[in-house]
């Protein structure tokens, strides 16, 4: 017999029938004030809104990216992502809609999602901005292209950056890469 205790505690793992249901639902803001840095996803994947938890797809590099350039002093799992908090990083999505891929998110919904992104960076007023996603961040911004790291242009007065996705997807960008890019996010938000 199990130990109820130990069973209890674990993550859930969603079932293929809970990832499919998921379609269209959307995920909690980890966020609170005095923020250093509010990443900002695309928009959640299917097992993320099954879950519940940012960035939650096993194979996604968020988190082992996020802990190998210092943001968190030991490997957290999605679960545990509100422990980011106490360290002054929070986390959100530009749509809230989850879907199998970022393809199927509009345009236009990344248009509306920038207005609803500008009044929260309005009201919890991090020091940096961090998009997770190139693309997202060009169409949100009606830009035809974006160099990685940190822009010129501010969002609502706080610092923008941006960084690819970290999904397990995108194969332009391995780990190690992922991680040299969040070290200098990083830095650049310490200083």
């Amino acid at each position: 017999m199990k130990n109820r205790a130990a069973t209890s505690s674990a993550p859930h793992k969603p079932t293929p029938a809970e990832v499919a249901g998921a379609a269209g639902k959307g995920i909690r803001d980890v966020v609170g004030p005095d923020l250093r840095v509010l990443f900002v996803g695309i928009n959640p994947g299917l097992y993320t809104a099954a879950t519940g938890h940012h960035f939650a797809r096993p194979g996604n590099r968020f988190w082992p990216a996020l802990h190998a350039a210092g943001f968190s002093a030991r490997l957290l799992h999605p679960s545990e992502q509100r422990e980011l908090l106490s360290r002054g990083y929070g986390i959100t999505n530009l749509v809230n809609r989850a879907t199998a891929t970022a393809d199927e998110v509009a345009p236009e919904e990344f248009i509306v999602g920038r207005r609803r992104l500008a009044a929260k960076v309005r009201r919890l007023q991090p020091k940096v901005v961090a998009f997770l996603g190139v693309g997202a961040y060009c169409h949100a911004f009606g830009m035809r292209r974006a160099v990685l790291g940190e822009q010129r242009e501010r969002f609502e007065d706080a610092r923008v950056w941006v960084l690819p996705n970290p999904s397990g997807l995108n194969a332009n960008y391995q780990l190690g890469a992922l991680v040299e890019l969040f070290r200098s996010l990083k830095k650049a938000a310490d200083a």
